[in-house]
């Protein structure tokens, strides 16, 4: 009996119909074009099929592999389909191995927030699919079931969720409960299948104040001595996040040299960020109260606790600001596009200076590969110059 008939080039262009590779190989190529691999073999005088699963996600040479193995089998009187089904019950379904996943990789994610948001994204858009379905026979189409319904109205969200997944499959297949081939591969795989998620992907923003009204913003903020009052004027002051400036700690800055270090667990690139302190930064400091068992800067109600992370904007909303704001939209993470847009159009510092007072990331990988200082000395020119921006005052030279 000859085998071995077929060819890559033919696996991949056959039209519909059936076509024997020899020894009871089978690929079968419907009307749409899908194309699967079915296995015939007899057992005790009865003839039998098993499929082998789906091309491209099993290939050529892996389905002749499996077809060997299961024929070896089917001569010893061992039912293929039933030795499967057995050694499947010790392979994991998706649903256990991301629990797996999530258990051993936890510890090292930033905090349990990055967790939930791991457990709710593949509760939501991978458990319906594939949640039940064992490790080793999820494959591109199941994978494609799952992303193609939101990958151009939430592609920020999809492309997590096929990060996740890719993941995932990954591990199980570092445990042998797969092969290497992974389905919700990105590079070299689904990007030849979904569209870059930057060519659909469209920005959300924060919504912003305009920079030229914030000067009189900070003229009605300076009326207020509020806790909340003196964190927003701070977080506008030095353009950080809402985040990096609630849980800012008195360890954190050095009054003589006029610093603030934000160590690396709390910023967004995960790199310590030096930010500059203006004079009027340094008097605001000096006017906070400072709470014994209290390191924040910005301590909260709660005995030991910044302030709640809905402060600042609950200050905002109550100065007429937010969603249905009768004095427009602004949210506090605004500020730094405020901050962005003045930079560019007012002063005269160059685009990276303004990119590293942002704590942005360098996208650019040889630019980024070049870049070894933080500007720090010129960030401290360019803060000062948002700060007398900020109380009408001459603009210093660059």
């Amino acid at each position: 009996m000859a085998i071995h008939r077929l060819t890559p080039r033919k696996v991949a262009t056959a039209s519909s119909g059936k076509y024997e590779d020899g020894g009871g190989l089978r690929l079968v190529v419907s009307n749409a074009g899908s194309r699967k691999w079915v296995l015939r073999f007899t057992l005790n005088g009865k003839r039998r099929e098993m499929g082998l699963g789906s091309y491209p996600d099993i290939g050529l040479a892996d389905a002749r592999t499996k077809a060997s193995e299961y024929r070896q089998q089917a001569s010893m009187n061992i039912d293929p389909i039933e030795a499967r089904r057995v050694e499947l019950e010790t392979i994991p379904t998706f649903t256990t191995c991301a629990a797996r996943f999530i258990r051993s990789h936890r510890r090292g994610w930033r905090n349990t927030k990055h967790a939930r948001q791991w457990v709710s994204t593949l509760k939501t858009y991978a458990r319906p699919m594939i949640g039940s379905k064992h490790v080793d026979t999820i494959e591109t189409k199941d994978i494609l079931e799952i992303l193609k319904p939101i990958w151009t109205t939430k592609t920020e969200t999809a492309k997590r969720v096929q990060a996740r997944i890719e993941n995932i499959l990954d591990f199980a297949a570092a445990h042998k409960y797969r092969d290497r081939a992974n389905p919700a591969r990105w590079r070299g795989h689904l990007d030849m299948l979904l569209p870059k998620p930057s060519k659909v992907r469209t920005v959300k923003h924060h919504p912003a104040m305009p920079y030229m009204e914030v000067p009189a913003f900070m003229e009605e903020l300076s009326k207020n001595s509020s806790v909340s009052a003196l964190a927003l004027r701070f977080l506008i002051l030095t353009a950080t996040r809402t985040n990096e400036v609630l849980k800012a700690q008195w360890s954190e800055i050095d009054l003589v040299g006029a610093v603030w270090t934000i160590p690396s667990d709390r910023m967004k690139a995960r790199r310590e960020h030096r930010v500059p302190l203006t004079d009027i930064v340094i008097s605001d400091l000096a006017s906070l109260p400072r709470l014994d068992g209290n390191p924040f800067l910005f301590p909260g109600a709660r005995y030991g606790k910044p302030l709640s992370n809905m402060a600042l904007l609950q200050l905002m909303r109550g100065m007429g600001y937010g969603v249905n704001g009768l004095r427009g939209d602004a949210v506090p993470h605004g500020f730094r596009s405020s901050f962005r847009d003045w930079s560019g159009e007012v002063s005269s510092f160059p685009r990276d200076v303004a990119e590293m007072a942002l704590a942005h990331v360098i996208e650019n990988k040889v630019e980024a590969a070049y870049r070894r200082g933080d500007l720090f000395e010129k960030r401290r020119k360019m803060m000062q110059a948002w700060t007398n921006y900020l109380k009408n005052l001459r603009q210093i030279s660059t």
